[in-house]
């Protein structure tokens, strides 16, 4: 009971007990018959005497007072997802902040990057805190991805300033293969496999300058694709580095490519025999695309009598962009007729390509301008005498149109002398590579290895 009660003597029990027990021992007092004022500016009465535990626990005291205090702290967080036609401002502001506290922080997010590049769908994490119930909110940070390895987090310091920190996951590059028998198509069964899209779009790039994949792809075709990624601890993909080797199985013929870079540094493809697979033309400049209509005599489904169809037409979604089938200067740009927005680019070695009914052209184009092959030109439309929205491709040798799907393309580059040979030390390697890989697993209709290995 300590040093015994004396009529006055104040007692408390629980967080009471703390907070009254810091108060006598902490406070100033005055001694009986003294007003002075206390540090706080109180007066206070004389002093009830107060006797003290010998057992006092004064550390005790001081965090029960803590806990009370933070029971009264709330922290929650919320995530937002940034709109189409949203700016980060728009995002914090629906998130409740005030617009001078939404410029502090996108100014920190600056020194990181820049916030106009952020794209609708970015995700961002809001961390609040509230000193009760009807306290108002204060954000104490925020964080969003770049990527799977790149973490923007801006944090609130004790002076109420923002500032922006990265934080970098640990990542390490690994080899996949994969292995398909194609069902229904190429895209369908790579995507059940689980190829990333971009490897794909990149495999059909390669192989668009020998293979129609409207005409020459059967069910029971094969491919293979090896290439590099970066990714995280955790398995979580930060890119796709390029495919190394390629093969695809048409009609039982293989036709392999591998990347190989030369003595400039530049890296191309090539086949088994060193012959670069890029040639002066793509037969096909659209992605996703249909054949709709050949070469040749045709009915014509406007004029209503039969009359020579000298291009190919493929049936495409308005919008969709219309890539450039080679290098080139552009001759020709503007509403040409029955042919609609037009486009004519000369290649060398007297052939030219044209592509017709766009609903736009890519902007700066203009006539003398070069393009590179695979740059977008234009986009699928149906202006001009047409029943529907298509690209309309000619190639022109020596000005006159041939079928694009026929016709022998101008030679690719050949690797000979020391090249070839670097070239064949560099395609041994790739398929040692591959076969390390591992046999294909079987699945359903399709096959696959994921086999991995890490660098």
């Amino acid at each position: 009971m300590g040093r015994g009660l004396q009529p006055g003597t104040l007692m408390y029990s629980g967080v009471g007990a703390a907070i009254g027990a810091l108060a006598v021992l902490f406070l100033p007092q005055t001694m009986p018959g003294n007003n002075a004022p206390n540090s706080f500016g109180a007066v206070l009465k004389p002093a009830t005497s107060v006797i003290v535990p010998d057992d006092l626990d004064i550390s005790a005291l001081i965090a029960a007072s803590r806990d009370a205090t933070a029971a009264t702290i709330k922290t929650w967080s919320k995530e937002f997802t940034l709109r189409a036609g949203d700016t980060l401002s728009d995002l914090l502001s629906r998130a409740g902040l005030e617009r001078p506290q939404a410029f502090q922080i996108i100014e920190a997010i600056r020194t990181i990057t820049n916030p106009r590049r952020l794209q609708a769908g970015q995700k961002f994490t809001l961390s609040f805190v509230a000193e009760g119930d009807d306290a108002p909110q204060t954000l104490r940070g925020l964080a969003f991805e770049l990527d799977a390895s790149h973490t923007v987090a801006v944090d609130r310091d004790d002076t109420g300033a923002y500032a922006a920190r990265s934080v970098l996951a640990e990542t390490h590059d690994e080899t996949l293969r994969f292995d398909g028998t194609i069902d229904s198509s190429l895209f369908a069964t790579a995507q059940n496999l689980g190829v990333p899209l971009d490897v794909m779009a990149e495999m059909v790039r390669l192989y668009s300058y020998d293979v129609d994949f409207q005409r020459d792809i059967r069910p029971g075709d094969k491919f293979s694709v090896m290439f590099d990624r970066t990714v995280t601890t955790d398995g979580r993909t930060v890119r796709t580095n390029g495919i190394k080797f390629a093969s695809m199985t048409l009609s039982g013929s293989p036709l392999k490519l591998y990347a190989f870079t030369d003595a400039d540094g530049d890296t191309d493809f090539y086949n088994e025999k060193g012959e670069g697979v890029r040639k002066a033309l793509m037969r096909t400049p659209i992605n996703g695309a249909r054949l709709t209509s050949g070469f040749g005599l045709r009915r014509h489904p406007i004029l209503g009598y039969s009359k020579m169809h000298q291009g190919i037409d493929f049936g495409a979604a308005t919008g969709t962009p219309i890539l450039a089938a080679g290098d080139g200067v552009i001759e020709k740009r503007g509403p040409n007729g029955g042919y609609g927005n037009y486009i004519r680019i000369r290649h060398h070695s007297g052939y030219s390509t044209a592509y017709a009914h766009m609903s736009r052209f890519a902007s700066g184009l203009q006539v003398g301008r070069r393009v590179k092959q695979g740059q977008v030109i234009g986009y699928v439309g149906t202006t001009g005498r047409s029943t529907g929205p298509h690209l309309h491709f000619e190639i022109l040798r020596n000005s006159r149109q041939v079928n694009p799907l026929t016709v022998k393309m101008p030679a690719s580059e050949k690797l000979s002398g020391k090249m070839m040979t670097a070239f064949n030390q560099s395609r041994a390697m790739i398929e040692q590579q591959f076969a390390e890989l591992g046999a294909p697993k079987k699945f359903a209709a399709a096959t696959i290895s994921q086999d991995t290995v890490v660098k």
